[in-house]
């Protein structure tokens, strides 16, 4: 407990749909094996495209998480969202009826929302004519719907809304969700975020501004953080959300608690639209921030999920920005990139990540940076190149970085009763 008036935030349920499967279990069995989810785009023809390749969720059948007419009146990034919602909430034993449902909350991120809808919609303007296009585009296109559509599918009414802070997106809206149970303002959220932009208009804003790998060759090998030869991040789609509780709720219910969030930091560059600070500057703040929340030092953390998106400027100022804070013990802490087996959610990024924490927590295992076979000197710290690594791990901090300047952080520990 942070103070004598604030509350402790647990998590009990986690749902999760990546490059790496459908749900959590089989997307963790996936990172331990330093798998790979990136290949070929199927979602749509792209041959013409400089970038030939992503991050599919593959397998994904919305009807088997709503109705077909629900799924019909949804861009792909709210389905998703819906399905790991309800994936949370399964594994939380969360039974949501009139008792309780005014207070359950839903804070989702998205980065940029109804993408596909917004371009498919615009062909059909520019094609057909205003009278073609779908009544249902507005709706289906604006970032805040996948909070919303969670809220209706799940029969949850109480605070209801969407994040949206470039790739910082997931994790500020788990770190709003935890401020708001911290303080009392709310027993249980459901918080996470969710991305689905592969589609033409998305792998093309992307390419435009030559922050994407273009290794068309081998995409299995093309998310490489860290390495001197990477070339730019691997855009990817899916959505994780989270069941947040107050510690008291949760044993009141006598649910099966996985972890505990510590605290939350989160800061702005105030610098550039898309570069970071060279230095780490704002990095290191937002680390720094969630430190002294949580009131635990650097050497405490045993693992860091890093940002790492595998783009020069990134890996270069994080690795800057962890020297920053964590001194002569950078080179001591374990850190990885799952994004070199997940490519780049966006949106849903830092949620799936803060996932990824919890289960290194719980199963002693820290996943692999793979693709990592060429150190770039300047990137010198301990990566766990390759190979995931046994190791006791208690406390773990998990780093968001998104254009525009956002930087957030979260820090997760093991549950323990005080």
């Amino acid at each position: 407990m942070v103070g004598d008036s604030y509350h402790r935030v647990v998590i009990t349920g986690v749902g999760m749909l990546t490059p790496l499967g459908l749900d959590a279990a089989t997307a963790w069995a996936g990172l331990v094996a330093g798998k790979s989810g990136i290949d070929y785009i199927t979602l749509f023809d792209a041959e013409p495209m400089e970038t030939k390749f992503a991050g599919e969720v593959k397998g994904f059948e919305p009807t088997a998480y709503m109705t077909r007419k629900e799924a019909r009146h949804m861009d792909r990034f709210a389905q998703l969202a819906v399905a790991a919602s309800r994936g949370a909430v399964a594994q939380a034993r969360l039974d949501i009826n009139q008792s309780n449902y005014d207070d359950i909350g839903v804070i989702i991120g998205s980065g940029i929302g109804g993408l596909t809808t917004l371009f498919e919609q615009t062909r059909v303007l520019l094609e057909k004519g205003p009278g073609r296009v779908s009544p249902f585009l507005a709706p289906m296109m604006i970032s805040d719907i996948a909070a919303a559509q969670v809220s209706i599918v799940l029969g949850v009414k109480g605070l209801n809304l969407c994040t949206t802070s470039a790739c910082s997106s997931g994790s500020d809206a788990i770190g709003a969700a935890y401020e708001l149970i911290k303080h009392g303002d709310a027993q249980v959220m459901l918080a996470g975020g969710t991305e689905a932009i592969i589609n033409p208009l998305g792998i093309t804003a992307f390419n435009a501004l030559k922050a994407i790998s273009a290794r068309n060759d081998t995409p299995q090998l093309a998310s490489r953080p860290f390495d001197a030869g990477r070339d730019g991040f691997v855009i990817s789609e899916g959505a994780c959300v989270l069941v947040l509780e107050s510690l008291e709720h949760a044993q009141g219910r006598e649910a099966n608690i996985l972890g505990e969030i510590l605290s939350y930091g989160a800061t702005a560059d105030s610098h550039h639209v898309t570069q970071p600070i060279e230095n780490g500057g704002g990095a290191a703040r937002a680390m720094q921030v969630a430190l002294r929340k949580a009131a635990i030092t650097p050497a405490e953390i045993d693992y860091i999920n890093a940002h790492g998106t595998s783009t020069p400027l990134n890996d270069t100022m994080e690795t800057r920005a962890i020297k920053t804070v964590f001194g002569d013990y950078a080179y001591q802490v374990p850190i990885s990139s799952t994004k070199s087996m997940l490519g780049h959610l966006i949106g849903c990024a830092g949620a799936a990540e803060a996932a990824i924490c919890l289960m290194v927590i719980r199963e002693s295992i820290i996943p692999p940076t793979i693709n990592l076979t060429n150190p770039d000197p300047e990137c010198d710290l301990d990566y766990v190149p390759n190979v995931a690594r046994r190791a006791k791990v208690t406390t773990t901090l998990s780093t968001s970085f998104g254009f525009g300047g956002h930087n957030s952080v979260l820090v997760l520990r093991g549950y323990a009763e005080a």
